[in-house]
């Protein structure tokens, strides 16, 4: 039986695709280590032009130690062809035939099977190898059309997955142990338009299965929290931390961006949700082309009064085939560094201070130990570090009493 090994590369929604691979796998055996792997599967991303640079070093250098390589995921479709024209890989495999992929990893001859944009899993993951908590693609694909973004071209049109799939995945994962789960696809806020449902509804469903203890969201646009998905938000099942992608706070910027959120409503939505005790994340991007010194100063100002305690930033990478790339001025790499730098500093801050002023217990799923601490995440989603002589890896524990810190929560249990 040959042995194959996946490489997964962005974010969570790959996460949930490998498995599905790993799932539909009857004639290979999968292993950990890629040294040991006959054949190498890599779910890429595309996001930027750095990803694809990412994927293609990696290709390079397994390809140099013999191994043979197919190439899954968003960079199949902006760079399969030029890849498997150079002979880099083995196989292209696009994401609706990810459950073709014992087939295909059988054939003798190369391959390129791009598929189509339209289609939705429909496979029933029941276990993550190593994994604490259990992710679950709700949707794919988006109708947004952000400057900078190249995944509606690489993921199609927003689609949601059926709702009785959802549900049959979550009631299997819960037997089989998982108590917390996280919620992603490509705009998760989507879920439902195209079923005459929602993100509330399917969310309170999802909360009535035996075994679910903790539902996370991914991100989510601000226009998406509407009044169903106001109606779970004091559930003490949903974590309460959400991650709401602004990506700018300058009313020209979200406009050359071409975003939908307005900057004076997010902020009223932000204050709204932080007075109910969330923690709150978003996305930001620092130098857009665009993002003159006058414009960042702005932003800035308006930033520092967003309740903020976690980010997700980083700083404009130029993507080919979006519009965001043609645009000027460019801004200088070093400059949108230092603007990262800033708004990451600011969140540090709000986050430990928010930490500070919390007096309740925390709840937390451990996920792993290195050395003599265990880690794992509380409700707000703040890693906590604990000694323990018990072996918790896996167990939910609460915590009474732990010591605040600048960079994280401590405790012995």
């Amino acid at each position: 039986m040959k042995k194959v090994f996946f490489k997964t590369f962005g974010c969570r929604t790959n996460i949930y695709d490998t498995q599905i691979m790993i799932d539909s796998l009857s004639d290979f055996e999968v292993v950990g280590d890629e040294k040991n792997a006959d054949l190498i599967v890599v779910n890429s991303c595309t996001v930027t032009n750095g990803a694809d640079s990412g994927v293609r070093n990696y290709i390079n250098s397994v390809s140099k130690e013999g191994k043979k390589v197919v190439l899954a995921g968003c960079g199949a479709f902006s760079k399969g062809e030029e890849l498997f024209k150079e002979k880099k890989v083995f196989g292209v495999m696009g994401h609706s035939e990810k459950e073709n992929i014992n087939t295909l990893l059988k054939n003798q001859m190369e391959f390129f099977q791009i598929g189509d944009l339209h289609s939705l899993d429909k496979t029933i993951v029941s276990d993550y190898r190593g994994k604490s908590k259990a992710f679950i693609k709700i949707q794919e694909g988006c109708n947004f059309r952000c400057s900078y973004c190249i995944i509606p071209y690489v993921r199609g049109d927003a689609r949601s997955q059926d709702e009785e799939l959802i549900l049959e995945q979550i009631r299997k994962l819960a037997f089989n142990g998982y108590g917390e789960f996280v919620l992603t696809g490509t705009n998760i806020g989507s879920y439902g338009r195209d079923k005459k449902s929602s993100l509330g509804k399917l969310v309170q469903k999802i909360a009535s299965i035996r075994g679910v203890r903790r539902i996370r969201l991914g991100s989510i646009e601000p226009i998406q929290i509407d009044e169903s998905f106001k109606e779970i938000l004091q559930e003490p099942w949903l974590e309460r931390h959400l991650h709401i992608a602004l990506q700018h706070t300058s009313k020209q910027m979200l406009t050359l961006m071409r975003r939908r959120n307005q900057v004076d409503k997010d902020l009223v939505l932000f204050e709204e949700l932080a007075s109910l005790g969330f923690a709150l994340g978003t996305d930001f991007i620092t130098g857009h082309p665009g993002e003159t010194e006058e414009i960042w100063e702005e932003a800035l100002e308006i930033f520092k009064k967003f309740p903020l305690t976690h980010i997700h930033a980083f700083t404009y990478s130029k993507r080919d085939g979006t519009p965001s790339a043609s645009m000027k001025p460019q801004i200088r790499g070093d400059i949108a560094k230092q603007r990262l730098k800033e708004i990451e500093q600011i969140v540090h801050g709000k986050n430990y201070e928010f930490r500070k002023k919390l007096q309740v217990p925390l709840e937390v799923l451990i996920e792993e130990k290195k050395g003599d601490l265990y880690s794992g995440y509380d409700q707000f989603y703040n890693k906590i570090f604990l000694k323990s002589q018990q072996d918790l890896l896996k167990n939910w524990v609460k915590i009474e009493k732990y010591d605040i810190k600048e960079d994280e929560n401590y405790a012995t249990y």
